[in-house]
């Protein structure tokens, strides 16, 4: 059967009529999946039997068991979903001063290979769907009883890699009919798929871009991340300095900081160098030390010395406060452990 949430609300309008039933159904249904969050088609009331019946028959409301559920002294809920075709995805939930953030898988493993993630482990078995991405939200919603207010695409897999669907799923999770979770409370992560980067500037999406950089040799950069072999760092700087120029966006660059690798004042100089009058911000991450990792956390003084020089030459640079490590549930950490094909 189809899963009802692969469809936007104008795709939905085009199968109610194909299906003989009134455009405006569509909206009746959206509003039941992402406003109330029903679990079955039978809860949605205010349609008839006749069509309650028509819908169950044809599709599906996709409804994620939870297999693990693990809970960080900070708060963070980390999930590891059953997507129901007998694999398995982990999606993590952070309390901020600003509400809730919710960072999402696109993918079952991720073909990437980046040296410092839980993930290079998974083999990329498949992407999923926008459906399927959606659902995290609601998922942990329906569990928590919480309002969720931006959306991350840092979990398992890499998003552009997966474009499509995750654009639709954008889409889909922007709609003011339903999530309604607004383009600025949603950011995109790329390890820097080059062509991608200059097909969303193009397209003036309002979401923020981060793009995963830490390095800024091309040598020590494909050493940790294999997608530098393919795009190396001059070519990734022109595609984001046309992304600026392009939607006046400002980028946030993602730098994990690794003890004796990227983490002393020469590098320092030399991402001041890379990003000197750029629209940008660079988000610093203590690199998290993951099972037969290579990469050691760097040390808080060497983090605040990175930082501070940034800062000092122009740059906009923060340490990311870190949620949900004592779970694995940090940045690079996820890695389905139970479950599916993990």
């Amino acid at each position: 059967m189809k899963n009802i949430k692969d469809y936007n609300l104008d795709e939905l309008k085009e199968e109610m009529i194909s299906i003989n039933e009134k455009p405006f159904r569509a909206e009746q249904i959206f509003k039941w999946i992402y406003v109330e969050n029903v679990v079955d088609f039978s809860d949605m009331t205010n349609l008839s039997l006749e069509l309650r019946e028509k819908l169950k028959q044809n599709y599906t409301l996709n409804i994620y068991k939870i297999i693990k559920k693990q809970e960080s002294l900070d708060g963070t809920k980390k999930y590891l979903f059953d997507i129901l075709d007998g694999n398995a995805i982990e999606t993590v939930l952070m309390q901020y001063k600003h509400g809730y953030s919710i960072c999402v898988s696109s993918q079952v493993g991720c073909k990437m290979g980046c040296k410092f993630c839980a993930s290079t482990g998974l083999a990329c078995v498949r992407n999923l769907t926008a459906g399927e991405i959606a659902e995290q939200i609601l998922a942990v919603e329906r569990d928590t009883g919480i309002k969720i207010s931006n959306v991350v695409f840092m979990g398992i897999g890499e998003p552009f890699d997966n474009f499509d669907n995750v654009l639709k799923s954008i889409k889909i999770i922007n709609n003011q009919k339903g999530l309604n979770i607004g383009a600025r409370h949603i950011s995109v992560s790329t390890c820097g798929v080059v062509p991608k980067i200059y097909e969303i500037a193009d397209m003036d999406l309002q979401c923020t871009l981060s793009i995963s950089l830490h390095a800024t040799t091309n040598e020590k950069r494909s050493a940790m991340m294999p997608i530098n072999n393919k795009y190396n760092i001059e070519e990734l700087m022109k595609a984001c300095k046309y992304y600026i120029e392009k939607t006046n966006k400002r980028i946030s660059f993602e730098y994990a900081l690794a003890k004796d690798n990227n983490d002393n004042l020469e590098d320092a100089r030399s991402l001041v160098k890379l990003l000197k009058g750029m629209l940008c911000h660079v988000n610093l991450i203590p690199i998290n030390k993951i099972e037969n990792g290579k990469y050691d956390t760097s040390t808080n003084e060497n983090i605040i010395k990175f930082r501070d020089y940034l800062n000092d030459h122009g740059i906009v640079a923060t340490i990311r406060r870190e949620l949900g490590d004592d779970i694995d549930a940090a940045c690079g950490q996820l890695r389905r452990k139970e479950g599916g094909n993990g």
